[in-house]
């Protein structure tokens, strides 16, 4: 299935693909991706097509949000990978500078259990490195967590060289890798 698989950063063209995915069976279309973005003016996050429009406006803005995967033609995951300065307070290394922040990930079920959050990572990793970061900032949980379960897990960011920095609240690990000097063995491509 790799080979059939392409990402593509979301942008005014193909926002309908990322529509359909999150408007597909269990997908997030509660939350439109701005649990950790900020709301238009007068706008509220109650109100699911007030995030919906909040989404979009960014992308007319031509605001990076994020990058869908494609399975053939068919949007099938997505992952929100932007500047970090495009989100709210997520709680980061603020001494770090020209971050890209990872923050969170939707795959539809039947392609859960495939290695799809990895190859969302590298691929977010790429896409983030070619448009100047020079860190990418995640916040993922442990697998026992009861929470936050769609920012990753810590294990999967570790095995590919992310590093911890500490807790952000009780839950969520803050973890980076740099992009200039990352560690022997990680090869930013999606090839896993």
């Amino acid at each position: 299935m790799s080979s059939r698989l392409t990402f593509k950063p979301v942008v005014k063209n193909n926002w309908h693909d990322l529509e359909c995915l999150f408007e597909s069976k269990g997908g997030p279309h509660h939350c439109w991706c701005m649990v950790w973005r900020e709301m238009n003016e007068g706008k509220t996050r109650g109100n699911k097509a007030d995030k919906k429009g909040a989404l979009k406006g960014l992308i007319d803005r031509n605001i990076p949000i994020g990058l869908l995967c494609y399975h053939d033609l068919i949007p099938v995951a997505w992952c929100s990978i932007a500047p970090r300065e495009t989100y709210r307070e997520l709680g980061g290394d603020k001494s770090l500078k020209d971050v890209w922040s990872l923050a969170c990930f939707f795959i539809r079920r039947e392609y859960r259990q495939q290695n799809m959050t990895k190859k969302l990572i590298l691929e977010a990793l790429k896409y983030a490195k070619e448009n100047g970061a020079k860190y990418v900032e995640a916040y993922p949980v442990e697998v026992d967590s009861p929470s936050y379960h769609f920012m990753g897990f810590r294990s999967t960011f570790e095995k590919l060289g992310f590093e911890f920095k500490h807790k952000a609240g009780t839950r969520r690990n803050v973890m980076t890798i740099n992009l200039k000097q990352h560690k022997p063995g990680i090869v930013l491509t999606s090839d896993i």
